[in-house]
């Protein structure tokens, strides 16, 4: 997977990895492959329809689960503009890696840009992006993302949530919520 992923290898395995019907699969074809990862640790979930590009520059610590259409971004194409622009071949493309600790959840359409450490017990929030590293013991979310509480706390506030699977109780709790 190396490279700009232009192979016809890459590109069926790519294809082949997007029609992957259920995050299951996905997370076992992951499992199967890891070694084109740096590192994937165990007690692992992937959601995306979408490989990486560059999988060698991410490390998954254990029990992290990633979202729907999360995105890694391991490179940048500015020096491509920049040697049009000076008409020179002296810019250089950024790689840089990302590294994800133990007991991670990161949201659905979160971006993590190039050079990111997210620490261990992080959940980040949906929709954020991750431009600078995330310390251990958050909860983090935004744009650009950062810590909005310690992991502890949110901890004890889910202990007392309840799951609700009854439709009509679920509708009746919203609109509950919502009339005060």
């Amino acid at each position: 997977m190396k490279g700009n992923g232009q192979t016809i290898d890459v590109l069926f395995r790519k294809l082949y990895f997007f029609c992957l019907p259920t995050a299951g699969m996905r997370t076992r074809y992951i499992i199967k492959h890891k070694k084109l990862f740096h590192h994937i640790g165990n007690r692992f979930i992937w959601q995306p329809r979408q490989f990486p590009a560059d999988p060698e520059l991410i490390s998954i610590g254990d029990n992290v689960s990633i979202a729907s259409s999360v995105v890694f971004v391991n490179h940048d194409i500015v020096s491509q503009m920049l040697n049009r622009l000076y008409e020179s071949k002296q810019f250089d493309e950024l790689w840089d890696g990302i590294e994800i600790g133990n007991n991670v959840m990161i949201g659905t359409r979160t971006v993590i840009l190039p050079g990111v450490r997210i620490g261990s017990n992080v959940i980040i929030g949906a929709g954020s992006i991750v431009s600078k590293d995330i310390p251990d013991n958050c909860v983090a979310a935004g744009v650009p993302c950062k810590p909005v509480k310690d992991f502890d706390s949110y901890v004890e506030k889910r202990k007392t949530m309840k799951c609700i699977r009854d439709t009509e109780l679920i509708w009746e709790k919203f609109y509950d919520s919502h009339s005060k």
